[in-house]
Protein backbone atom coordinates (compact mmCIF):
# COMPACT_ATOMS: atom_id res chain seq x y z
CA UNK A 1 0.00 0.00 0.00
CA UNK A 2 1.12 3.64 -0.91
CA UNK A 3 0.74 6.03 1.14
CA UNK A 4 1.98 9.79 2.61
CA UNK A 5 2.85 10.37 5.95
CA UNK A 6 3.20 13.60 7.34
CA UNK A 7 5.17 14.97 10.25
CA UNK A 8 2.85 15.27 13.19
CA UNK A 9 0.17 13.40 11.51
CA UNK A 10 1.03 9.93 9.67
CA UNK A 11 -2.05 9.30 7.42
CA UNK A 12 -2.99 6.43 4.82
CA UNK A 13 -3.98 8.30 1.61
CA UNK A 14 -4.67 6.50 -1.88
CA UNK A 15 -2.00 3.77 -3.37
CA UNK A 16 0.24 6.78 -5.52
CA UNK A 17 3.26 5.63 -4.01
CA UNK A 18 4.71 9.11 -2.88
CA UNK A 19 5.19 10.73 0.08
CA UNK A 20 4.61 14.90 0.08
CA UNK A 21 6.46 16.36 2.98
CA UNK A 22 6.59 19.70 3.76
CA UNK A 23 5.95 20.54 0.04
CA UNK A 24 8.66 17.70 -0.87
CA UNK A 25 7.50 15.12 -2.31
CA UNK A 26 9.71 11.52 -2.00
CA UNK A 27 8.86 8.48 -4.19
CA UNK A 28 8.67 5.53 -2.32
CA UNK A 29 8.44 2.32 -4.90
CA UNK A 30 11.69 1.02 -3.24
CA UNK A 31 10.94 1.43 0.08
CA UNK A 32 9.27 -0.24 2.76
CA UNK A 33 7.34 1.95 5.30
CA UNK A 34 7.39 0.33 8.83
CA UNK A 35 5.61 1.27 12.10
CA UNK A 36 7.60 2.76 14.97
CA UNK A 37 6.14 -0.23 17.20
CA UNK A 38 7.47 -2.77 14.57
CA UNK A 39 10.76 -1.54 14.66
CA UNK A 40 10.65 -1.04 18.93
CA UNK A 41 9.88 -4.89 18.82
CA UNK A 42 13.23 -5.24 16.43
CA UNK A 43 15.29 -4.16 18.64
CA UNK A 44 14.24 -4.81 21.95
CA UNK A 45 12.52 -1.52 22.81
CA UNK A 46 15.85 -0.63 21.67
CA UNK A 47 18.28 -2.05 24.12
CA UNK A 48 21.23 -0.66 24.69
CA UNK A 49 22.67 -3.79 24.01
CA UNK A 50 21.81 -3.74 21.02
CA UNK A 51 23.35 -0.30 19.72
CA UNK A 52 26.18 -0.79 17.02
CA UNK A 53 26.94 3.00 16.47
CA UNK A 54 26.12 6.48 17.14
CA UNK A 55 27.09 9.89 15.54
CA UNK A 56 25.75 13.72 15.51
CA UNK A 57 22.59 12.39 14.03
CA UNK A 58 21.51 10.04 16.52
CA UNK A 59 22.38 5.90 17.30
CA UNK A 60 21.66 2.96 15.41
CA UNK A 61 20.55 -0.28 16.57
CA UNK A 62 21.00 -3.56 15.13
CA UNK A 63 17.05 -5.35 14.44
CA UNK A 64 15.30 -8.14 13.92
CA UNK A 65 12.31 -7.86 11.81
CA UNK A 66 9.34 -10.43 11.93
CA UNK A 67 10.64 -12.61 9.53
CA UNK A 68 14.19 -12.93 10.42
CA UNK A 69 15.99 -10.62 8.90
CA UNK A 70 18.99 -8.39 10.50
CA UNK A 71 18.92 -5.27 9.75
CA UNK A 72 20.56 -1.37 10.92
CA UNK A 73 18.01 0.92 12.58
CA UNK A 74 19.38 4.34 12.30
CA UNK A 75 17.70 6.64 15.00
CA UNK A 76 17.89 10.05 14.36
CA UNK A 77 18.13 12.45 17.19
CA UNK A 78 15.60 15.04 18.09
CA UNK A 79 18.18 17.11 17.91
CA UNK A 80 19.71 16.69 15.19
CA UNK A 81 20.38 19.01 12.37
CA UNK A 82 19.32 16.60 9.76
CA UNK A 83 15.60 17.75 9.11
CA UNK A 84 12.83 16.98 6.73
CA UNK A 85 14.76 18.22 3.60
CA UNK A 86 17.74 15.93 5.10
CA UNK A 87 16.20 13.08 5.71
CA UNK A 88 14.29 13.23 2.36
CA UNK A 89 17.22 13.72 0.61
CA UNK A 90 18.94 10.25 1.96
CA UNK A 91 15.90 8.38 1.66
CA UNK A 92 15.07 9.58 -2.09
CA UNK A 93 18.56 9.26 -2.93
CA UNK A 94 19.32 5.38 -1.61
CA UNK A 95 16.19 4.06 -2.87
CA UNK A 96 16.60 4.99 -6.51
CA UNK A 97 20.16 4.35 -6.39
CA UNK A 98 21.67 0.92 -5.98
CA UNK A 99 25.23 -0.50 -6.57
CA UNK A 100 27.31 -3.40 -4.62
CA UNK A 101 29.18 -1.18 -2.78
CA UNK A 102 26.36 1.04 -1.44
CA UNK A 103 24.67 0.29 1.61
CA UNK A 104 20.92 -0.72 0.47
CA UNK A 105 18.05 1.05 2.47
CA UNK A 106 15.35 -0.94 3.46
CA UNK A 107 12.97 1.25 4.61
CA UNK A 108 11.56 4.09 7.03
CA UNK A 109 9.43 5.22 9.59
CA UNK A 110 8.26 8.75 9.94
CA UNK A 111 5.40 8.30 12.82
CA UNK A 112 5.01 11.70 15.21
CA UNK A 113 8.02 13.00 16.23
CA UNK A 114 10.17 9.58 14.90
CA UNK A 115 12.21 9.66 12.43
CA UNK A 116 14.47 5.98 11.52
CA UNK A 117 16.08 4.93 8.34
CA UNK A 118 16.56 0.96 8.06
CA UNK A 119 19.15 -0.55 6.07
CA UNK A 120 20.91 -4.10 4.99
CA UNK A 121 23.28 -4.87 8.53
CA UNK A 122 26.80 -5.53 7.91
CA UNK A 123 28.29 -7.73 9.69
CA UNK A 124 31.92 -6.53 10.79
CA UNK A 125 30.02 -2.58 11.34
CA UNK A 126 32.52 0.40 9.83
CA UNK A 127 36.05 0.01 8.16
CA UNK A 128 36.32 2.36 11.35
CA UNK A 129 35.94 -0.24 13.36
CA UNK A 130 37.77 -2.74 11.78
CA UNK A 131 40.71 -0.87 10.77
CA UNK A 132 41.09 1.49 13.38
CA UNK A 133 38.95 0.88 16.24
CA UNK A 134 40.05 -0.64 19.29
CA UNK A 135 42.09 -4.48 19.08
CA UNK A 136 39.05 -5.85 20.03
CA UNK A 137 37.50 -4.58 17.80
CA UNK A 138 39.69 -5.07 14.81
CA UNK A 139 39.73 -7.36 12.14
CA UNK A 140 42.52 -8.73 10.77
CA UNK A 141 43.04 -7.15 6.75
CA UNK A 142 45.83 -8.30 4.65
CA UNK A 143 47.23 -6.33 1.92
CA UNK A 144 44.89 -8.06 -0.45
CA UNK A 145 41.69 -7.51 1.41
CA UNK A 146 42.67 -3.94 1.96
CA UNK A 147 43.47 -3.37 -1.95
CA UNK A 148 39.74 -4.94 -2.37
CA UNK A 149 38.23 -2.11 -0.04
CA UNK A 150 39.89 0.75 -1.45
CA UNK A 151 38.89 -0.42 -4.97
CA UNK A 152 35.32 -1.55 -3.88
CA UNK A 153 34.84 2.13 -2.14
CA UNK A 154 36.40 3.63 -5.29
CA UNK A 155 33.82 1.63 -7.97
CA UNK A 156 30.63 2.83 -5.54
CA UNK A 157 31.90 6.26 -5.87
CA UNK A 158 32.91 6.70 -9.26
CA UNK A 159 29.05 5.04 -9.44
CA UNK A 160 27.98 8.13 -7.34
CA UNK A 161 29.62 10.73 -9.69
CA UNK A 162 29.38 9.65 -12.97
CA UNK A 163 26.47 6.66 -13.30
CA UNK A 164 23.91 7.79 -11.06
CA UNK A 165 21.48 9.68 -12.22
CA UNK A 166 21.42 12.30 -11.27
CA UNK A 167 25.04 12.46 -10.29
CA UNK A 168 25.43 12.37 -6.55
CA UNK A 169 28.23 14.11 -4.52
CA UNK A 170 28.51 12.07 -1.03
CA UNK A 171 30.07 15.31 1.21
CA UNK A 172 31.33 12.75 3.78
CA UNK A 173 33.54 10.02 3.12
CA UNK A 174 35.37 8.63 5.27
CA UNK A 175 36.28 5.26 7.37
CA UNK A 176 32.95 5.29 9.78
CA UNK A 177 30.93 5.56 6.46
CA UNK A 178 32.29 2.52 4.75
CA UNK A 179 30.78 -0.26 6.14
CA UNK A 180 32.03 -4.02 5.46
CA UNK A 181 30.19 -6.71 5.07
CA UNK A 182 31.12 -10.35 6.28
CA UNK A 183 32.98 -11.15 3.28
CA UNK A 184 35.49 -7.88 3.82
CA UNK A 185 33.45 -6.67 0.91
CA UNK A 186 33.10 -2.52 1.17
CA UNK A 187 29.68 -0.37 1.12
CA UNK A 188 29.63 3.34 1.38
CA UNK A 189 26.69 4.29 3.60
CA UNK A 190 25.02 7.50 5.15
CA UNK A 191 24.00 9.84 2.37
CA UNK A 192 22.30 12.19 4.53
CA UNK A 193 24.76 14.73 3.80
CA UNK A 194 24.60 14.33 -0.11
CA UNK A 195 24.26 17.15 -2.90
CA UNK A 196 22.77 16.23 -6.13
CA UNK A 197 24.23 17.88 -9.08
CA UNK A 198 22.86 18.65 -11.94
CA UNK A 199 25.17 18.25 -15.22
CA UNK A 200 25.30 21.80 -15.75
CA UNK A 201 26.78 22.88 -12.60
CA UNK A 202 30.29 22.28 -11.91
CA UNK A 203 30.54 23.67 -8.26
CA UNK A 204 27.97 24.61 -6.13
CA UNK A 205 28.24 26.81 -3.07
CA UNK A 206 26.90 25.51 0.25
CA UNK A 207 27.30 24.78 4.11
CA UNK A 208 30.41 23.04 5.21
CA UNK A 209 29.15 19.77 6.34
CA UNK A 210 31.79 16.93 6.77
CA UNK A 211 34.40 15.38 9.14
CA UNK A 212 37.37 17.52 10.01
CA UNK A 213 40.37 15.41 8.43
CA UNK A 214 38.28 14.44 5.58
CA UNK A 215 37.80 17.89 4.44
CA UNK A 216 39.02 19.50 1.15
CA UNK A 217 40.59 22.39 1.93
CA UNK A 218 38.61 24.01 -0.59
CA UNK A 219 35.15 23.28 0.55
CA UNK A 220 36.29 23.55 3.86
CA UNK A 221 37.22 27.04 3.78
CA UNK A 222 35.31 28.56 1.08
CA UNK A 223 32.53 26.17 0.82
CA UNK A 224 33.08 25.61 -2.96
CA UNK A 225 31.66 22.06 -3.35
CA UNK A 226 32.51 19.63 -6.61
CA UNK A 227 32.94 15.70 -6.76
CA UNK A 228 36.69 16.55 -6.28
CA UNK A 229 36.00 17.20 -2.37
CA UNK A 230 34.74 13.77 -2.68
CA UNK A 231 38.23 12.34 -4.34
CA UNK A 232 40.31 14.55 -1.52
CA UNK A 233 38.38 12.48 0.98
CA UNK A 234 38.44 9.22 -0.75
CA UNK A 235 42.56 10.17 -0.81
CA UNK A 236 42.39 10.36 2.69
CA UNK A 237 40.54 7.42 3.49
CA UNK A 238 43.22 5.35 1.48
CA UNK A 239 46.00 6.56 3.08
CA UNK A 240 44.58 5.65 6.48
CA UNK A 241 43.89 2.40 5.17
CA UNK A 242 47.35 1.72 3.98
CA UNK A 243 49.11 2.92 7.48
CA UNK A 244 46.68 1.57 9.70
CA UNK A 245 46.17 5.00 11.32
CA UNK A 246 43.51 7.82 11.56
CA UNK A 247 43.51 11.16 9.72
CA UNK A 248 41.41 12.64 12.52
CA UNK A 249 43.00 11.94 15.49
CA UNK A 250 46.09 10.34 14.89
CA UNK A 251 49.83 13.57 14.72
CA UNK A 252 52.63 12.61 13.01
CA UNK A 253 56.63 13.71 14.56
CA UNK A 254 57.86 16.67 16.15
CA UNK A 255 55.86 18.76 14.42
CA UNK A 256 52.20 17.11 14.77
CA UNK A 257 51.42 16.80 11.09
CA UNK A 258 48.47 15.78 10.08
CA UNK A 259 48.36 12.29 7.72
CA UNK A 260 48.28 13.89 4.59
CA UNK A 261 51.30 16.04 5.43
CA UNK A 262 53.15 13.37 7.06
CA UNK A 263 52.63 11.28 3.94
CA UNK A 264 53.99 14.18 1.48
CA UNK A 265 57.22 14.71 4.02
CA UNK A 266 57.95 10.97 3.62
CA UNK A 267 57.98 11.05 -0.38
CA UNK A 268 60.12 14.22 -0.12
CA UNK A 269 62.76 11.94 2.10
CA UNK A 270 62.04 9.00 -0.29
CA UNK A 271 60.24 6.80 2.28
CA UNK A 272 57.05 6.31 1.04
CA UNK A 273 57.04 3.01 2.54
CA UNK A 274 57.34 4.43 5.79
CA UNK A 275 53.39 5.05 5.62
CA UNK A 276 52.65 1.29 5.60
CA UNK A 277 51.13 -0.15 8.77
CA UNK A 278 53.53 -2.12 10.74
CA UNK A 279 50.98 -5.01 11.01
CA UNK A 280 51.39 -5.78 7.43
CA UNK A 281 54.36 -7.93 6.98
CA UNK A 282 53.98 -8.73 3.40
CA UNK A 283 52.80 -6.74 0.82
CA UNK A 284 53.73 -6.44 -2.90
CA UNK A 285 56.10 -2.56 -2.42
CA UNK A 286 55.58 -1.60 -6.22
CA UNK A 287 51.66 -1.95 -5.42
CA UNK A 288 51.63 -0.57 -2.37
CA UNK A 289 53.42 2.33 -3.52
CA UNK A 290 51.20 2.63 -6.62
CA UNK A 291 47.94 3.06 -4.05
CA UNK A 292 50.13 5.89 -2.02
CA UNK A 293 50.97 7.73 -4.92
CA UNK A 294 47.52 7.39 -6.34
CA UNK A 295 46.41 8.94 -2.75
CA UNK A 296 48.92 12.07 -2.77
CA UNK A 297 47.27 12.54 -6.70
CA UNK A 298 43.63 12.66 -4.85
CA UNK A 299 44.32 14.95 -2.03
CA UNK A 300 46.31 17.75 -4.26
CA UNK A 301 46.07 21.43 -3.08
CA UNK A 302 44.18 22.14 -6.48
CA UNK A 303 41.02 20.72 -7.02
CA UNK A 304 41.63 20.64 -10.89
CA UNK A 305 44.73 18.80 -10.43
CA UNK A 306 42.90 15.76 -8.45
CA UNK A 307 41.87 13.05 -10.89
CA UNK A 308 37.73 12.19 -11.54
CA UNK A 309 36.85 8.73 -9.61
CA UNK A 310 37.20 6.66 -12.85
CA UNK A 311 40.36 7.44 -13.06
CA UNK A 312 41.48 6.47 -9.89
CA UNK A 313 40.60 2.72 -10.45
CA UNK A 314 42.11 2.69 -13.59
CA UNK A 315 45.20 3.55 -11.85
CA UNK A 316 44.54 1.79 -8.75
CA UNK A 317 43.63 -1.72 -10.90
CA UNK A 318 46.32 -1.67 -13.06
CA UNK A 319 49.82 -1.80 -12.86
CA UNK A 320 50.45 1.44 -14.42
CA UNK A 321 53.15 3.79 -14.24
CA UNK A 322 52.29 7.37 -12.36
CA UNK A 323 53.50 10.38 -13.95
CA UNK A 324 54.81 11.93 -10.33
CA UNK A 325 55.94 14.97 -12.70
CA UNK A 326 52.18 16.25 -12.10
CA UNK A 327 51.97 15.40 -8.48
CA UNK A 328 51.71 18.40 -6.02
CA UNK A 329 51.78 19.01 -2.80
CA UNK A 330 48.68 18.17 -0.86
CA UNK A 331 46.02 20.72 0.62
CA UNK A 332 45.53 21.02 4.27
CA UNK A 333 42.46 22.15 6.43
CA UNK A 334 43.30 22.78 9.93
CA UNK A 335 41.23 24.23 11.81
CA UNK A 336 41.59 27.64 14.67
CA UNK A 337 45.04 27.35 12.56
CA UNK A 338 47.03 29.61 10.70
CA UNK A 339 48.70 26.79 9.54
CA UNK A 340 47.58 26.32 5.81
CA UNK A 341 49.43 24.27 3.21
CA UNK A 342 49.21 25.62 -0.58
CA UNK A 343 46.41 28.52 1.14
CA UNK A 344 46.11 29.88 -2.29
CA UNK A 345 46.92 27.04 -4.42
CA UNK A 346 43.58 25.46 -3.99
CA UNK A 347 41.87 28.55 -5.94
CA UNK A 348 43.52 27.13 -9.32
CA UNK A 349 40.71 25.81 -11.43
CA UNK A 350 40.97 25.25 -15.44
CA UNK A 351 40.65 28.21 -17.52
CA UNK A 352 36.92 27.78 -18.55
CA UNK A 353 35.82 26.57 -15.07
CA UNK A 354 34.51 23.14 -16.87
CA UNK A 355 36.59 20.07 -15.48
CA UNK A 356 36.73 17.95 -19.02
CA UNK A 357 38.41 14.45 -20.17
CA UNK A 358 41.33 15.20 -23.42
CA UNK A 359 42.65 11.94 -25.33
CA UNK A 360 45.91 12.40 -23.30
CA UNK A 361 46.80 11.03 -19.83
CA UNK A 362 48.72 12.86 -17.97
CA UNK A 363 48.70 10.54 -14.43
CA UNK A 364 50.05 7.63 -16.11
CA UNK A 365 51.59 5.64 -18.65
CA UNK A 366 50.03 2.18 -19.18
CA UNK A 367 51.70 -0.99 -20.30
CA UNK A 368 50.14 -3.48 -22.09
CA UNK A 369 51.94 -6.99 -23.48
CA UNK A 370 51.64 -5.79 -27.24
CA UNK A 371 51.67 -2.44 -27.21
CA UNK A 372 52.47 0.65 -25.22
CA UNK A 373 49.44 3.17 -24.92
CA UNK A 374 50.37 6.66 -23.33
CA UNK A 375 47.03 7.91 -22.53
CA UNK A 376 46.79 11.53 -20.30
CA UNK A 377 43.97 12.42 -18.58
CA UNK A 378 42.44 15.85 -16.84
CA UNK A 379 40.05 15.62 -14.32
CA UNK A 380 36.42 15.90 -15.14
Amino acid sequence: MGFTSCFGSFLQCKDNRETQVQGLELATNNVRLFSYNSLRSATGHFHPSNKIGGGGFGVVYKGILRDGRPVAIKCLSAESKQGTRELLTEINIISNTRHPNLVQLIGCCIEGGNRILVYEYLENNSLASALLGSKGKRVPLDWPKRAAICLGTASGLAFLHEDAEPPVVHRDIKASNVLIDENLHPKIGDFGLAKLFPDNITHVSTRVAGTIGYLAPEYALLGQLTKKADVYSFGVLVLEIISGRSSSSAAFGEDLLVLVEWAWKLREEGKLLDVVDPELTEYPEAEVLRFIKVALLCIQAAYSHRPNMKQVIEMLSKDVKLNEKLLTEPGVYRPHSSKQWSYGSFLTSSSNGKEGIKSINQFATTEFHSYQSVTEMIPR
